[in-house]
């Protein structure tokens, strides 16, 4: 049956707005162009979201073209302030964005592992509201998005109480909720927020179907099967941290992953394994100490003339793997060290390392066969195309299903864009919506 009259221009302003999101602004004829519509309903459509406050000319387009023809039309961009939120065990990142994804303004706050849950809350949904302020959103925010540790209950998009974690964590939806009582507050769980910004921006553009894995101060995973990311009975998809593995000394428990894939690839047994293999130990031992130390092991190995590729052309380095990037990085540069096979330090560490994240990347594919892994999280983005590359040689000798491995494109920054995206998502929604449908 066709659409009514008014469904067909619901859809097709949606397709308009959806283009000047994606696009930036665009003349009338290359709406038309984009879209395949005809030159009056582009026009109609034009009218009728200007008159509706929701786009606006913002310029023209060529110096030698004038007129109506000419006339670029945007997104009203502040319509709306967006707010994110990229929560972790030491304190809370934020940001304000206008409705296009400018942002407006950032911060950067610290919270201390003492901090009692009151004033933890105080401290973060203060950072909130002076980010706020010095966008200029005050009172304005539309939407507010979380990312943070932890299960998500999928029957009431609260954050479920995990071992380890802070408590005020919990409770910082719905302080913010009180204190801006205007404004939409969500919650997601920081990897599949990571994922969600891989694939819109990073290292997953072409990838309907992909895993992220997540290192950082600890280990998750993200399933997108089909372009829908995967959650889960009880929101616990991707709970990598988890899985039992060989190579642990016990088991994890369901309250302590402890002995589980987190025990080898998280950021503490990261920064140990340094150690073991007589690299120098990061100032900490927490997600960004790990990608201090994969940094500069990269670097080490790049930087040598022979390269691994060279060295041992039977073990699959990667040769052009993009370790001339990582050398100029910035990492610290060591002296090479050598084991007592010769090999150095570093890489034997990065060789160890690969196999560990190998073990728990292989069982994620003989479950799921997506195709391709992406190593996120500040470890993941520290290794580069160097480290994707030996995982990915480990798992095609595990696993007979191929399997691409890529490095992430956002590391540390993907949870907060993650965040910003499913905020602006939400937004766009319910201002987009036909009247009467909000």
């Amino acid at each position: 049956m066709p659409a009514s009259p008014s469904t067909a221009r619901a859809i097709n302003d949606r397709l308009a707005l959806g283009l000047l999101q994606q696009e930036g602004p665009l003349t009338a004829g290359q709406l038309k162009q984009l879209t395949g519509l005809s030159r009056p309903t582009v026009a109609d459509l034009v009218e009728r979201l200007t008159a509706a406050g929701l786009i606006t000319v913002v310029g023209e387009s060529g110096e030698q073209r004038r007129g109506p023809n000419a006339r670029l039309y945007g997104i009203v961009a502040d319509q709306a302030q967006l707010a994110a939120l990229d929560v972790r065990t030491g304190g809370v990142l934020v940001l304000v964005s206008d409705l296009v994804g400018r942002v407006l303004a950032e911060a950067s706050v610290p919270i201390g592992g003492d901090t009692g849950t009151g004033p933890a809350l105080e401290q973060a949904v203060a950072a909130v509201e002076r980010t706020a302020q010095e966008a200029g959103a005050v009172g304005r925010l539309h939407t507010v998005g979380i990312g943070a540790p932890g299960l998500i209950d999928p029957a009431t998009g609260d954050l479920r109480d995990s071992g380890g974690l802070p408590a005020w964590h919990r409770s910082l939806a719905a302080a913010l909720q009180e204190r801006l009582p205007g404004a939409r507050v969500t919650v997601e769980n920081e990897t599949n927020l990571a994922a969600l910004a891989e694939q819109r921006e990073g290292a997953a553009r072409d990838r309907d179907t992909f895993v992220l894995l997540w290192l950082g101060h600890g280990v998750g995973a993200a399933v997108v099967l089909d372009g829908t990311l995967r959650r889960g009975a009880s929101g616990g998809t991707g709970e990598i941290g988890f899985l039992p593995v060989p190579g642990t000394a016990s088991l994890p428990s369901a309250r302590d992953c402890d002995g589980g894939f987190h025990s080898l690839a998280g950021a503490a047994a990261i920064c140990s394994l340094a150690t073991e293999c007589g690299l120098p130990a990061p100032a900490t031992t927490d997600g960004p100490g790990a990608a201090v130390v994969i940094r500069a092991a990269v670097a080490e190995v790049a930087g040598e003339e022979s390269g691994l590729a060279a060295a041992h052309p039977d073990a699959g380095w990667p040769a052009g793997s993009g370790g001339e990037r990582a050398a100029g990085s910035g990492a610290a540069r060591a002296e090479p060290s050598t084991g007592s096979r010769g090999e150095r330090a570093a890489e034997r560490f990065l060789r160890t390392l690969a196999d560990r994240i190998a073990v728990g990347a292989a069982s994620v594919v003989a479950v799921l066969d997506p195709g391709c892994v992406v190593l996120g999280g500040e470890a993941g983005q520290a290794g580069g195309p160097v480290l994707a590359g030996l995982v990915e040689e480990r798992l095609r000798r595990m696993s007979p299903l191929r399997t691409e491995v890529r490095a992430s494109a956002l590391g540390g920054t993907a949870v907060l864009r993650g965040a910003l995206l499913t905020a602006r998502d939400r937004a766009q929604d319910e201002l987009f919506a036909p009247p009467g449908r909000n």
